[in-house]
């Protein structure tokens, strides 16, 4: 970037508190739909940095360079649409509910909803895939059973991204723990649990006493519902084998993209072989999503869905943020930001709610998870070293507040993906997501009460001892 034309920190902060209140009085005060409050902020934005003297290639490079980290994520939104579309047509998804709706009771459901995204997550190491599969499937017998629609979405959410920050197989794990120096993916993961097993443990508390309040669903409703799914669908154990499928290949370490691949083409030849569809209908499933035409509207509507088409609002919204974001990059906006924020840690505490606050500033700024992840870890790195703190505190700033606040922006592409898969908003279920915000909240806590501890633990183990120790007393 050309000094000459390089924008000033006020300037920047001009920047973010103008764009801010666009985006919040569009989409929050006149319900605008997101892409069109991000275009048209992305719009003055791209006129500004030509006027202050970028050029036209400058700015289209930074909208090159931050759609970028973004590609993948597409991609794997594509093939969970087309995951949903074939595990719905095949029966799969049915199956899971029918299971569901005759062994969950109704006041463990929250509770139950929580701890299984929890234990899959740790397992697939993928919240995007723990949340397009269980996700979906809880939040079609959230519907029958009658409970709050953001209850369940916010259970849910907490639980996939419990699962993801604690299973070595994360993507988001790992780049945290490889930004901040740390030798070893399971130092990262016993430090970040001093503060998220609290987190899931208050969590699934709340969500265990919120279950109990909660009313008796009409059981005549829940009967009709298990009797018009077998009979629209083959319900059986066998129809488990493409999750198996889809788990094994998380267990082994294979990439998102084919393992979810292998979990839709598993379940397409099962549909093929059990219901003998026409090549051209599965293909048009595959694009469209599945369709029922039962009866019951009731029971179409809760699995129908799905398909590659079903995705591409949601990757339109990714590619207008991610957009917005590397223009934001390229002017030096967050740069600014960041590197006035730098200036201001002397301690241990100052130092994480710092970074906590930048990595959750570059989430509503960029709207993507790994840019949020990488711009604070590489800024604060040397912070983190001079002060002589273990890495493994700055690993845990970045997966909390990076990695996981993105869920809860509306235009970041793991709050889009939500939106997108579970049909809810990030407003909706933000107050019910309690492990997202509760994670990051302690880790600042902990910092400020434990910081003076954490250069001179000889490991994470011993900090953590120290840490519950202090708590006890």
């Amino acid at each position: 970037m050309k000094k000459k034309n390089r924008l000033t920190f006020w300037e920047s902060l001009i920047i973010m508190l103008v764009m801010f209140g666009m985006l919040g009085t569009m989409m929050i005060a006149w319900k605008m739909t997101p892409q069109i409050p991000i275009l048209l902020t992305f719009t003055l934005l791209l006129f500004y940095g030509r006027f202050r003297g970028f050029s036209w290639k400058e700015l289209q490079d930074g909208i090159a360079e931050g759609i970028k980290p973004g590609i993948i994520s597409m991609i794997i939104f594509i093939m969970i649409g087309v995951l949903v579309s074939a595990w719905s047509m095949s029966g799969v998804i049915p199956t899971i509910m029918v299971y569901g709706l005759e062994l969950l009771n109704v006041r463990f459901f929250l509770f139950t909803v929580f701890i299984s995204c929890c234990l899959v997550g740790v397992i697939v190491g993928s919240s995007f895939t723990t949340i397009s599969t269980l996700g979906i499937v809880f939040m079609g017998i959230g519907h029958v059973m009658g409970i709050n629609v953001a209850l369940t979405a916010g259970s849910i959410v907490s639980g996939a991204l419990f699962g993801n920050n604690m299973s070595p197989l994360s993507g988001t794990t790992n780049l945290s723990t490889g930004i901040a120096g740390v030798d070893n993916v399971f130092d990262h993961i016993r430090t970040i649990a001093h503060t998220a097993v609290p987190s899931a443990i208050v969590t699934a508390i709340i969500f265990l006493v919120v279950g109990h309040s909660t009313a008796n669903p009409d059981m005549s409703s829940v009967h009709h519902i298990i009797s018009a799914l077998n009979a629209n669908f083959f319900i059986s154990p066998l129809m488990l084998i493409p999750i198996a499928v889809l788990i094994f290949c998380a267990i082994v370490q294979v990439p998102a993209i084919p393992t979810l691949l292998a979990g839709s083409i598993t379940a397409i030849i099962m549909h093929i072989f059990i219901d003998h569809p026409t090549v051209k209908a599965v293909s048009d499933q595959i694009m469209n999503g599945f369709q029922l035409h039962s009866a019951d509207k009731k029971i179409n509507a809760i699995v129908s869905g799905g398909g590659i088409t079903s995705m591409l609002g949601s990757i339109s919204l990714i590619l207008v943020a991610l957009t917005l974001g590397g223009v934001l990059l390229k002017l030096g906006v967050v740069d600014n930001l960041i590197g006035k924020l730098n200036s201001q840690v002397n301690t241990p505490g100052k130092l994480i709610l710092t970074s906590m606050i930048s990595a959750i500033g570059v989430n509503f700024l960029v709207g993507e998870q790994y840019i949020s992840i990488i711009l604070p870890g590489a800024t604060f790195k040397e912070n983190f070293e001079k002060q002589k703190l273990q890495p493994e505190y700055l690993s845990r700033v970045l997966a909390s507040g990076g990695a996981d606040i993105n869920a809860l922006v509306p235009w970041g592409v793991t709050g889009i993906f939500i939106s997108g898969v579970l049909g809810v908003s990030p407003v909706v279920f933000i107050s019910c997501a309690f492990y997202v915000w509760m994670n990051p909240l302690l880790t600042v806590i902990f910092a400020f009460v434990f910081g003076k501890n954490y250069g001179k633990a000889k490991s994470p183990k011993t900090t953590m001892v120290r840490e519950v120790s202090e708590q006890l007393n």
